[in-house]
């Protein structure tokens, strides 16, 4: 089943999110070389595509696992959780409609 993974930044999560990001990558890499991702970003700060330094506010990701304690064993090892990126993370069903 897909799972909606929704992680929400600390406070000025920029620098520490950019520290991060390599690992982090790398694990969606593995998702979408598993064939297991459908997407995945982050939420810029303000209204464009390249934030600068306002930064991010969180990130979305919608991949496949076997259940949601699944879902939940693999965002609890993110490697933001580790560098302090998030605040929270809210993991849900998804059931993709469209396209």
């Amino acid at each position: 089943m897909l799972y909606m993974i929704l992680g929400e930044d600390v406070e000025n999560s920029l620098s520490a999110r950019q520290a991060a990001r390599p690992a982090h990558l790398a694990r969606l890499e593995a998702l979408k070389n598993d064939g297991r991702l459908v997407l995945a970003g982050p939420h810029p700060a303000i209204d464009s595509p390249t934030p600068g330094d306002a930064g991010f506010t969180g990130s979305l990701i919608v991949a496949e696992f076997d259940s949601e304690d699944a879902a939940r064993e693999w965002a609890n090892q993110d490697p933001y959780i580790e560098a302090g990126v998030y605040r929270s993370v809210t993991i849900k069903p998804f059931l993709q409609v469209l396209p």
